[in-house]
């Protein structure tokens, strides 16, 4: 359920707690921007190792295909390591990191579209490549298909707390909106997946 399933089980009324999560890092209390700035290679190699995984897990979940979210994560550590100069500047890297990977994303996916589009025109549309099979699960691929019909907003919102870790200040500065509208778009999600799932049950 790759953690979804624990938070799908809490009550949608404790995302009201998040709101008052703290814990913001600046450049005086992270090493890693004052390395990164200063050009250290292992700065570069900690700052993959502390969030990369996650990244490509919120990719994922946006972009909906591995290849993709390989891309994009690597992506946005490109950009990092050309602009490392004006690290020490950012005043909270995970929130950073995430926008930017929120950017790349939506550049993939446009692109993407656009491919598409252009297949689509020549009618040489190819089918699409087989992914590495998977033991069958139904509550994942039910999961799978609540998720892909919420609205973007919410999705995004969950996959940024859930597979991301980032509170939801640190939400409301990705998606450009307040820490209790990221909160209420997450409760939203989580109800709406809790109705999708049981009015599959039940079905």
């Amino acid at each position: 359920m790759n953690g979804y399933g624990n938070f799908i089980d809490k009550s949608p009324g404790d995302a009201t707690l998040y709101i008052r999560e703290q814990g913001v890092e600046g450049p005086d209390t992270d090493p890693l921007l004052r390395g990164l700035a200063a050009g250290d290679e292992r700065s570069f190699e900690a700052l993959y190792d502390r969030y990369a995984a996650a990244m490509y897990r919120v990719a994922l979940k946006m972009l909906g295909a591995a290849e993709d979210a390989e891309d994009v994560v690597q992506e946005v550590f490109m950009a990092v390591a050309r602009s490392r100069k004006s690290m020490a500047e950012v005043r909270d890297l995970q929130a950073y990191l995430f926008i930017s990977l929120r950017r790349a994303a939506a550049r993939c996916a446009a692109r993407r579209a656009r491919m598409l589009a252009v297949r689509r025109a020549a009618a040489d549309l190819a089918p699409p490549p087989r992914q590495r099979s998977e033991p069958d699960d139904p509550r994942r691929r039910r999961l799978q298909r609540a998720l892909l019909a919420l609205p973007e907003a919410q999705r995004d919102t969950l996959a940024l707390k859930i597979d991301g870790g980032l509170t939801f200040a640190q939400i409301g500065k990705v998606m450009d909106v307040g820490a209790n509208t990221a909160a209420s778009r997450y409760r939203y999600a989580m109800l709406k997946l809790k109705e999708s799932l049981n009015g599959e049950l039940h079905r």
